[in-house]
Formats: C-alpha cells, structure tokens, sequence
C-alpha cells in the first residue's frame, strides 16, 4: 500500500480507466445534484453513546458486503437486503441495550449471526460475516472502539489504510471501498472528525456503477451488457469487474467536482437513488466477494 490510500485509488483507478476495453464513460451525460445523504436514524443506532455508536459502526461495516448474494437471502416485502440487515442488526443492539462487545464479536459463530439477521445458518454468507465480525474483535482487542478512531490522528486516509492493513477483508486492493465507507459512516455517525474526510473516493460496489450505467454515464460493451443483464455471476477481480469499479470512481470524481461537493455526498446521492424506479428496476452487476 502506498503512503496515500487516496492516491493511490484514484491513480488505479484512472489507469484502468484509461485502457478499458469493456467500459466507457460519457462525461457529457446530465447528472443532478442533490438527493438523501447521511444515516437514517430510525435505521441506525445514533442515538447511543459515543464509545457504542463508534462500535456499531464498526460492527455494522464489518458485514457491510455480500451484494452478491442479496438475491438469495430471507428478506421481507420490498425492503432492500442491506436495509433489512441493518434494521435485524440495529433491533439486536437496541433491545440488548448496545452493540456486541469486542470479546462477544471473537466468540460469534454463524448460528448467532444468522439467529440475528434472521436468516439460515447454512447459508454462506453467514460463516462470511461470522468471520468477518470476529476479526473485528480480534482486530479491536481490548481498545475501545473510540480509541482507534482517536489512534488515526484525524485522518481518514489513516484510519481506512489501518483497516485494510489489520482486517484481510477490508484489503480491497486498488478500491478500499469498504474501509473508506466506515471512516465516512463514522463522521456521519458524530464519532469521527477526520480532516482529510472530503478526500475520499466514492465507495465502489455494484450499486453506483449500475445507477451510472441507468444514466447513460457508463457504457458497458455488448458482451459485458449480456453477462449483467443475464444475471450471471461477474468473476471478482477479473477484467470487467474491475473496470467498472474503476470507471465509477473515475467517473465520480470528475462529476464531484463539476458539481462542487466532495465525492463522499455524490456517493451518498446515487447510492439513494439507487433504492427507486428506474434503477430498482434493473439487476445490477452480481459479483461474490467480500469486498462489497
């Protein structure tokens, strides 16, 4: 890793960019301004204390993936998969009275996670998030949640470079979306004051390339387009893949910038979108990893 997260995904980015074979970006297309930013404080804990709202988040971002196999999990009505976890995970805390502590998240087997979210325990991503959350606790230790925060310095690019470096399922090579989402969530969450915050890259999944691609900003090549509209499952890592993730951030900061906010609130903006008509009327591209 470089000494800059940042500039590192941002030249990754824009180098995969430059020579995609399967993605075009069209900077002309119209992209409004505005939309929902922030967390929803009926979905999420924001009203606990300080030290339990910094490790909600850390517990919450810490399964924050699975978009892949979102279409075969127990959900209700037509409430998103990642809003119907968050709401199980946020009920669990609030009725225990806090988060899991870091010695509950090392003991956490898939039974509990999938008692919790309401889902069934042989299912895979059940042993992925397990996993996931005792490594959060291994990583934590005996530091409370605050003090790593605080450990950061106020940085954001440190703080989301720590994550990836101490949590193999943060190391997102190139993207580090996930470990640069939970240094936004924090600040969102009034646990963080990083100075550096407006620096991140948009947090490259499936969803904002799909809306991009919804508006005419990404144009996927006629074979990617078959694979993704199909439904069939998009190699991580592979060629395509990346380079949508990579066209995303390429793209996103060109419009961050014509719009004058950081890519942070674009992000937020399409993610939101991304929930309705049209785009909830489209599949986007389905990718099995932990990274998103």
């Amino acid at each position: 890793m470089s000494s800059d997260l940042f500039t590192e995904v941002r030249r990754h980015s824009a180098g995969v960019a430059t020579s995609a074979r399967w993605v075009s970006i069209d900077l002309d297309a119209p992209m409004a301004a505005g939309g929902v930013a922030g967390l929803d404080p009926v979905l999420h804990l924001l009203e606990a204390p300080a030290e339990e709202r910094a490790r909600y988040v850390l517990t919450l971002d810490a399964i924050n993936f699975g978009s892949g196999w979102f279409p075969t999990l127990n959900t209700e009505g037509g409430e998103s998969p990642t809003n119907a976890l968050t709401r199980r995970l946020t009920g669990h805390a609030r009725e225990r009275g806090g988060p899991w502590t870091a010695p509950e998240l090392r003991a956490l087997d898939r039974r509990e996670v999938a008692r919790v979210l309401d889902q069934d325990p042989a299912h895979e991503l059940m042993g992925l998030y397990a996993a996931a959350l005792r490594q959060l606790g291994v990583w934590l230790g005996a530091r409370g949640a605050l003090t790593v925060i605080e450990a950061a310095g106020g940085s954001a690019e440190r703080f989301a470079a720590t994550l990836a470096a101490g949590m193999p399922f943060f190391d997102d090579r190139g993207f580090y979306k996930r470990a640069q989402i939970t240094a936004n969530d924090l600040v969102l969450a009034g646990v963080a004051d990083f100075a550096d915050v407006d620096r991140l890259t948009v947090f490259a999944d499936n969803l904002l390339p799909h809306v991009l691609r919804v508006d005419g900003v990404l144009i996927y090549a006629p074979e990617l387009a078959a694979i993704v509209d199909s439904g069939h499952e998009l190699p991580a890592g592979g060629a395509m893949e990346r380079e949508i993730r990579a066209c995303t951030i390429h793209a996103c900061d060109a419009f961050a910038a014509q719009l004058g906010v950081p890519p942070r609130t674009l992000d937020n903006w399409l993610w939101n979108r991304g929930q309705a008509p049209p785009y909830s009327e489209r599949q986007p591209h389905l990718t099995r990893t932990v990274f998103y």
